[in-house]
């Protein structure tokens, strides 16, 4: 049999270090987000830029391969930190 003493220091959220270490993960984890989208943007610019100076398609299609799995990575890292 719970008691109120015992309810209310049951849904106490969690405080101190525990707290400190979850703000950090979620940081963390948007700024590898933002990094990655960063670098998303790059190389689709590499990509842009390839495109229309006539190189090899194939150079276009790795370029935009590397940004399309950028973006998934960006995307993911920001839906981690937001499950924290």
């Amino acid at each position: 049999m719970s008691t109120p003493a015992n309810a209310a220091s049951a849904s106490r959220p969690p405080g101190g270090f525990r707290r400190l270490w979850r703000v950090l993960r979620q940081l963390f984890h948007e700024v590898v987000g933002a990094v990655f989208a960063v670098l998303a943007v790059g190389w689709l610019n590499a990509a842009f830029r390839a495109w229309t100076r006539d190189v090899s398609r194939w150079l276009v299609g790795v370029a935009v391969a590397i940004a399309g799995l950028l973006v998934f990575f960006a995307v993911t890292s920001f839906r981690y930190s937001r499950k924290l």
